[in-house]
């Protein structure tokens, strides 16, 4: 039975499946468009977002919205954005396998009912963990193209705000100027997706 946004998003409201729960201010269920040709993944939420019941509100979030606004993304119209975990991790902390298997069933409905992306942006290792299950690296992850497993998804690891945050640098292959190609690289994806909707009108 396919549920609608507001009905999920009820039930993710006053979910008590894992221990997040028990701390939270607010459920960060997502926010932007739906359905939405791109979405973005984060971990968690944190301080700021716990408090707003909004994802990426804090100063991650500020960078965020200033890296998709470089390719002319505006935040809540061209993307919608969620993380694996709707509470906050006690700390920051990332988010425990076992946290993000209990919040899966949320996410696996917003993916693939709810917002229906045709590009997904992960950020940060946690986010390809609970998505791709893949634990390999970032820095052998990002900036790669990949599938979604059994679907035509296409997904892009990049890094997380919030360590950029930490890498100031954006000297030629530091983590700010890689993740200046990627955006370059969703531009196009972006731009051959308005294309092809030109040419099926």
């Amino acid at each position: 039975m396919n549920l609608s946004y507001e009905e999920v998003e009820k039930i993710a409201s006053t979910c008590v499946k894992c221990n997040l729960s028990k701390k939270r201010t607010k459920v960060v269920f997502g926010n932007g468009p739906h359905p939405c040709d791109l979405m973005l993944i984060g971990e968690a939420p944190g301080e700021q977002e716990d408090l707003q019941g909004l994802p990426f509100v804090g100063k991650a979030g500020q960078l965020l919205t200033q890296i998709l606004e470089s390719i002319n993304i505006k935040r809540p119209d061209d993307i919608y954005i969620a993380n694996t975990v709707k509470c906050r991790p006690p700390e920051n902390r990332a988010p425990l396998p076992a946290e993000q298997a209990a919040c899966w069933p949320y996410l696996e409905a917003q993916i693939f009912q709810l917002v229906k992306p045709k590009i997904i942006l992960l950020a940060g290792a946690p986010a390809v963990r609970a998505v791709l299950k893949s634990d390999e690296p970032m820095s052998d992850l990002r900036g790669k193209w990949t599938k979604l497993p059994g679907t035509e998804i296409a997904v892009m690891p990049i890094f997380h705000p919030a360590y950029l945050l930490r890498n100031q640098s954006k000297e030629k292959g530091s983590p700010k100027w890689l993740t200046w190609q990627d955006m370059k690289e969703v531009q196009g994806a972006l731009d051959y997706l308005k294309k092809v909707k030109e040419l099926s009108r």
